[in-house]
């Protein structure tokens, strides 16, 4: 006779690094707390599967996906043209829009304002993209490591940028608890984040969207968000 049978897992890949209120490093490399990892549990209740967390550098996270090392991406994943190309997005769980940071005693407010700065982003994000509009603004990328976001505050901070560009769900913090730094001013990008399947995994995908439409419906999913996120207007209907 056996047991109790073996939950169905899942495994979704993410960086294990401090980006409240999004998620929180893990203690212990297996326990996340944040709105991302909050949000993955409610969808895979609702699935019924497990989840296990697949540890990962950023570069790293949708090439484990297209090998099999992992299910999905849920970590941070615009849905652009070029991530479409190597995954299969779902329908969104977060919608964000871009905010520049800068120092307090900087008086820039407006992308126009900005020939001559040099203007930090992680390289190859929606961010980057943002900032290569900025006209006459001097481009400085970042690379995606575990604390990419505190690299970018410090270098802001001490003068080697004038100033970064994130997305507005993890700049709000830093503004109103920080008082070196200052919103610039921010961009309404409408910047939408999926979860990342392996192309043609159409059956997995298919499940994750219609938990998504379930917890969206139901409004679980925006209690999360207000839990984590009360400064910012949930941003997803029920269609």
């Amino acid at each position: 006779m056996g047991g109790d049978p073996v939950s169905r897992i899942i495994r979704l890949a993410c960086i294990d690094s401090p980006a409240l209120p999004l998620f929180d490093k893990s203690p212990d490399g297996v326990s996340r707390a944040g709105y991302e990892p909050d949000a993955a549990a409610l969808v895979f209740d609702r699935i019924g599967a497990e989840i296990q967390w697949v540890m990962l550098p950023w570069e790293e996270m949708i090439p484990a996906v297209r090998r099999g090392d992992a299910d999905a991406v849920w970590c941070g994943q615009g849905i652009t043209p070029e991530r479409s190309a190597l995954v299969d997005f779902s329908r969104p769980y977060a919608v964000f829009n871009e905010t520049l940071i800068v120092r307090a005693d900087d008086p820039a407010r407006a992308p126009e304002q900005l020939a001559g700065y040099r203007i930090g982003a992680i390289a190859g994000s929606t961010n980057m993209k943002l900032a290569e509009t900025f006209p006459g603004a001097e481009l400085v990328s970042f690379g995606a490591s575990d604390d990419v976001f505190s690299e970018m505050i410090e270098a802001t901070r001490s003068g080697e940028v004038d100033g970064f560009v994130d997305d507005d769900v993890v700049m709000i913090p830093l503004g109103k608890e920080d008082p070196d730094f200052v919103e610039a001013f921010t961009v309404e990008t409408r910047n939408r984040w999926g979860v990342g399947v392996a192309p043609g995994n159409d059956a997995l995908r298919t499940e994750i969207d219609d938990a998504l439409g379930a917890v969206i419906a139901d409004g679980s999913l925006e209690r999360v968000w207000r839990e984590w996120m009360p400064l910012l207007a949930f941003p997803l209907g029920d269609g």
